[in-house]
């Protein structure tokens, strides 16, 4: 066994792949493992894949049961809002600076729980001293802080992961022509805060919508990017609590009264 783990490795893992992450990496591995099942071995009728199929009946079955091969470790926040694990810098919502968190770090994951609610999941960093940063933990903060956000590492991330889109920077731009720097940034972080209440598509589709700055104010398209809503019924639940950021921009796409 470790003869053929030092083979695959020179095959496959040399020279040293470059990759963007440890998902990356795990499917480029998947790959070559598919290849390598179809080699035959020196005096042997059934390829890999094969002979495996073979004997995989008489193997044990798994565990029903799920079993946890996390490590538990329990960092501080920093004044960042950030946890330091095995050298490596992770975000975490920023209501949590200065406390305790529980962190369950995995083979690929990282996953940061305060109290029992999952708080922030990232992938594990590839990078000694590497950050890996959320736009949507700091949104609290650049609300009141509007001009850190142009030269924000989390945006830089968020940009080059695809979340920030094409359609984020067209309406930021535009908004900043209509109300300012700071106007438009605050504008522009108040769409931000709606992912976590909408699905992107949905906040997305009310972007590309939006008017041009000079014809109309902004919060007048977002209702158009909401389905027509049925009529209300006896089996019609009760209506949703408003969350803590009751902005116009909320009540233009909940329905909720002014």
């Amino acid at each position: 066994m470790e003869g053929e783990i030092g083979r695959f490795r020179r095959r496959q893992l040399v020279p040293v792949p470059r990759v963007g992450s440890l998902a990356e990496l795990n499917e480029l591995l998947d790959a070559a493992a598919a290849v390598d099942e179809a080699r035959h071995l020196p005096g042997r009728q059934l390829d890999i894949g094969a002979g495996f199929a073979v004997e995989r009946a008489a193997l044990t079955p798994l565990p029903g049961e799920v079993f946890e091969t996390g490590l538990t470790l329990h960092p501080r926040v920093d004044r960042h809002a950030r946890i330091t694990v095995r050298c490596c810098h992770y975000s975490v919502p920023a209501r949590l600076i200065g406390r305790q968190v529980r962190v369950l770090l995995r083979a690929s994951q990282v996953i940061v729980f305060d109290g029992r609610a999952e708080v922030a999941r990232h992938d594990r960093a590839t990078t000694k001293g590497a950050p890996t940063l959320l736009l949507d933990h700091y949104l609290e903060v650049l609300l009141k802080k509007p001009g850190a956000l142009p030269g924000a590492t989390a945006l830089v991330q968020a940009r080059r992961s695809g979340v920030f889109t094409s359609e984020h920077e067209a309406f930021w731009a535009g908004a900043r022509t209509k109300l300012g720097d700071a106007g438009g940034t605050r504008a522009l972080i108040e769409v931000l805060l709606l992912h976590r209440h909408l699905p992107p598509a949905v906040v997305l589709a009310g972007l590309r919508a939006a008017p041009r700055p000079r014809s109309a104010p902004p919060p007048l398209t977002w209702s158009r990017s909401r389905p027509a809503r049925p009529p209300p019924s006896i089996d019609t639940p009760p209506a949703r609590t408003p969350p803590r950021t009751t902005t116009w921009w909320w009540r233009r796409l909940g329905g909720w009264s002014a």
